[in-house]
């Protein structure tokens, strides 16, 4: 299988930096550069690319990074950031426009990123879990398998109906709202629309003949006092009183009128028959009717569906009781091989955990950790509770490693690590791993990195000449003054220049002859 390498770097716009472009070597890459110089602006054009945030406060109107990497699959990847008019940060992907996110996706399977903090990869349980899952060959297929088998198995039972309990209960449930449906004797969607209809016209006939009842009453009922009588009364007053006949006449006549009213009146009422056993059904059949829409989706037709459902569901239930008893002891074993496959794993994972903490434990001295100790807790029926514990000094408290590392300490502790993970499929960078080493712990790193760059690719900002001597591809950052404004540049350097830069790390700038001897020796003996 391939290697994930980075091939190429370009960079311009990116605060001292007008325009560089870098193309690096398979093994150990280092850049080297006076403090100062502007080193860690590759590391941070690097993680631009990577869909990170700018590290650095002032960039150009021109910006642009972009990084050309071979994948695992040995395919070309372009991963770019460039500044768009608008002053926003464009991401591509392979020349398509992407997301800050999408670029990060690629990169986690492209580039570790280690130093001061930087890195997640002893902070992050999942993490630690596959460093201890590679380290010890750790095989969970079977497990993987187990578990996916499991899940298409309580998604078969669900589609049929859950477990006993649940199918139980559904059962009950659908068998509740099938009778009150099937009681309710539903037969067509608008049937409430007619029922409501009819009850209207019901209700303005009985208003029609509470008003006619009500005038017969007034005209001649059994009150004390009626219409006609009071009309009679009056005639009677009138005769009595000696007036003319003709306004006696008049009253006889309006008397005898009105009683012609009331005898249509009271046709009419006998026309109106209503009957109320009749009505008082409706009104609790339109009770009944609104209750069910109510209640099974809003509307009638939406209850004749539920009714419809309802029963399918009852028969599947019924047909498949047999399948379902089928799968619930298929469920059985299949959690019962999980939950040995489960333990077996762990068992795995223990006995890996250990193994890695002594491993890297061993390295710590070599990582100037002298001293220091790692523990690997492990828990979960399956292992998969990992906790990663470190002491980095002697006589020190252990604790977790985000709590107890500082960053320089984090960044030598992913070394050791490295050192005894065995090849990975990601490009490592450090950034000034040995800030504040030198002696022989500084050659001890040196060694430790050209180790970890025999299985994969390395890039190490460094200020060690002891660490520069060992690569095979060395890059040197310079800032100089042009037109009185400062500019850092980047260049590969080999031959005397290489020789010139390890001996500047040896004694500083104005090398004497002795360093440059110095340096030739180291660069030889590399």
């Amino acid at each position: 299988m391939p290697k994930v390498q980075l091939l190429e770097l370009h960079a311009q716009g990116l605060a001292l930096i007008d325009e560089a472009a870098l193309e690096f070597a398979s093994g150990l890459n280092v850049v080297t550069g006076e403090t100062g110089a502007g080193k860690t602006l590759l590391v941070g054009a690097l993680t631009l690319c990577l869909g990170g945030e700018s590290p650095v406060g002032e960039v150009g109107d021109d910006l642009r990074v972009a990084t050309v990497w071979q994948d695992a699959r040995g395919e070309e990847r372009v991963l770019a950031r460039e500044l768009t008019g608008t002053g926003r940060l464009r991401s591509v992907l392979d020349g398509q426009v992407t997301s800050a996110e999408g670029l990060r996706r690629v990169a986690d399977s492209l580039v570790e990123i280690y130093g001061q903090r930087s890195s997640l990869r002893l902070r992050s349980a999942a993490s630690v879990l596959a460093l201890i899952d590679n380290f010890g060959g750790v095989d969970t297929s079977e497990l993987e398998e187990l578990r996916a088998r499991q899940r298409d198995l309580r998604r078969r039972r669900s589609d049929l109906g859950g477990d006993r309990e649940e199918r139980t209960r559904a059962r009950a449930l659908a068998e509740f709202e099938l009778a009150e449906l099937r009681a309710a004797d539903l037969t067509a969607p608008d049937e409430l629309d007619q029922a409501l209809g009819t009850l209207e016209r019901w209700q303005r006939r009985a208003a029609r003949r509470s008003a006619l009842l009500e005038a017969v009453e007034r005209l001649d009922g059994d009150r004390e006092m009626t219409a006609l009588g009071e009309i009679a009364r009056i005639a009677a007053l009138v005769e009595g009183a000696g007036e003319s006949s003709q306004l006696s006449t008049q009253l006889r006549a309006a008397l005898e009128m009105a009683r012609d009213a009331g005898h249509e009146l009271r046709a009419l009422l006998d026309a109106e028959d209503l009957d109320e056993a009749q009505a008082a059904e409706l009104e609790e059949r339109v009770g009944t009717l609104s209750r069910v829409a109510r209640r099974y989706g809003g509307s009638l037709g939406a209850a004749l569906e539920t009714r419809e459902r309802l029963a399918a569901d009852l028969e599947r239930l019924g047909a498949a009781e047999d399948d379902l008893e089928t799968l619930d002891a298929a469920l059985a074993a299949a959690s019962e091989a999980e939950r040995q496959a489960s333990a077996r794993v762990r068992e795995l994972r223990e006995d890996a955990g250990a193994r890695l903490a002594a491993a890297v434990t061993a390295q710590l001295a070599r990582v100037a950790l002298a001293g220091g100790t790692v523990r690997v807790e492990i828990d979960g029926d399956d292992g998969s509770g990992v906790r990663l514990l470190v002491r980095t000094n002697p006589g020190r408290a252990e604790g977790p490693v985000e709590d107890i590392a500082s960053g320089g300490e984090l960044s030598r502790l992913l070394l050791a690590v490295a050192l005894v993970s065995g090849t990975e499929d990601a490009v490592a960078v450090f950034d000034e791993i040995d800030a504040g080493l030198g002696g022989a712990v500084a050659e001890q790193i040196g060694e430790c990195l050209a180790q970890v760059a025999e299985g994969r690719q390395v890039l190490v900002v460094t200020h060690l000449a002891s660490v520069a001597v060992r690569a095979q591809r060395h890059f040197v950052v310079e800032k100089e003054t042009r037109n009185g404004r400062a500019v850092t540049t980047v260049r590969a350097v080999e031959g005397e220049e290489r020789v010139e830069e390890i001996a500047r790390m040896l004694a500083g700038s104005g090398a004497p002859s002795e360093s440059r001897a110095l340096a030739r020796r180291l660069l030889s003996g590399a």
